[in-house]
């Protein structure tokens, strides 16, 4: 799969944040993904003893929902633990498991938040920037802004508002579990986020998409082929 360098992943935290406020400007907030083939999820898992991180990305066919490839790249982590800034810490690795897909996803679910941020550049929609394809937060818990409940049943959903905006959906996808925080990461618009994320949900509090990247990342997922990178993952993404 193919990445777009955006820019440089060794950056203190003030570049950071002014990396993310230049990029919002950049998302698409609107397309409708049509009959997808192939929808991927995308996690990580952090060892905080070892300072390592293993990120998976899984892809999965569309409707029946099943496995087609998994990747994963286990590789220290190059960032520090900063609250709005996880995108800089997870995305590299994330980014090291999509470029060694050998097929290209319709559709990309993100176990994190797309524009539902402060600086409206979460993980969903700052992966979206680097691989061009459309994108979907699917976070479990609030990052920023403030909702009312969602009704008890599936598909119920509650506005997720910021300042006034309206930056995702509070989504109950499986009656009688708590809700997940839907938003808009990359080319794609609120309405269809919803649908698609619903339209993978068998049964489980998360698509399938990411509940599979979510085991794979934590070493509970065959792989096919697993990467354990002994060089520098920005080193080899952006050669």
């Amino acid at each position: 799969m193919k990445i777009i360098r955006r820019h440089d992943w060794q950056v203190n935290t003030a570049q950071a944040m002014e990396i993310q406020t230049r990029l919002a400007s950049q998302v698409s907030r609107e397309g409708n993904v049509t009959e997808p083939q192939l929808v991927a999820g995308v996690d990580i898992s952090v060892n905080r003893e070892a300072g390592t991180g293993t990120g998976a990305a899984v892809v999965l066919s569309y409707p029946r929902l099943e496995l087609v490839e998994a990747r994963v790249v286990t590789d220290r982590i190059g960032f520090p633990y900063v609250p709005g800034l996880l995108s800089f810490r997870e995305a590299p690795l994330i980014l090291a498991a999509c470029e060694s897909l050998t097929v290209t996803p319709d559709l990309v679910m993100v176990d994190g938040q797309g524009i539902a941020h402060p600086r409206r550049m979460g993980l969903a929609s700052h992966l979206g920037l680097f691989l061009d394809v459309p994108t979907i937060g699917c976070a479990k818990s609030r990052l920023c802004g403030f909702h009312t409940e969602p009704g008890d049943e599936t598909g119920n959903y509650a506005e997720l508002l910021d300042r006034g905006e309206v930056i995702g959906a509070v989504l109950r996808t499986r009656a009688g579990t708590r809700p997940v925080y839907i938003s808009i990461g990359h080319k794609v618009d609120l309405p269809a986020a919803i649908h698609w994320v619903l339209a993978c949900c068998q049964g489980y509090r998360l698509p399938e998409p990411t509940r599979f990247a979510h085991q794979a990342a934590g070493g509970n997922l065959k792989v096919e082929k697993q990467m354990t990178k002994s060089e520098s993952y920005q080193e080899r993404l952006f050669a």
